[in-house]
């Protein structure tokens, strides 16, 4: 795990340095902080951009569709930032397996959660049609009186 995240820090390295080399040459005299600034506002902007369109669409079809992309995002998060502070304390073992499970589990449980769900509008369902077909079937004897 530490290895990933050691080549995860090159990559951002070289794209960081790279991208400073390309300010200067055009004549920018950017800092980290206007780096980070411009970056990470344009990439911010876009992912927005982004994430509003596809929330939008999934609003029509469902809201838990859209609050199961937030937790989700949620969970990786929580577990990625609990495997690098057990490196850096040394309380545990950082491993990316620790993390892999942890939202294995959190899939578990949404699923559970999901089929009951699917069982509870099932029965519901099944409950007002039986409702409606009696409701039509007194209707219908009271007009053939």
């Amino acid at each position: 795990m530490a290895d990933l995240f050691k080549i995860i820090a090159e990559i951002v390295n070289i794209i960081h340095d790279v991208i400073m080399v390309a300010a200067a040459q055009i004549g920018w005299q950017a800092t980290d902080k206007d780096l980070h600034l411009w970056i990470i506002g344009i990439i911010g902007i876009v992912s927005f951009f982004i994430v509003q369109a596809a929330f939008k669409r999934l609003a029509k079809w469902s809201i838990t569709s859209i609050s199961f992309i937030y937790t989700f995002t949620l969970v990786l998060v929580l577990v990625f930032a609990i495997e690098i502070q057990q490196g850096i304390t040394g309380r545990g073992h950082m491993e990316f397996a620790d993390a892999v499970v942890g939202i294995y589990g959190f899939l578990l449980f949404f699923g559970v959660y999901i089929v009951f769900k699917g069982i509870r509008y099932g029965l519901t369902k099944l409950i007002k049609k039986e409702k409606k077909e009696n409701e039509n079937g007194k209707k219908g004897r009271r007009y053939r009186e």
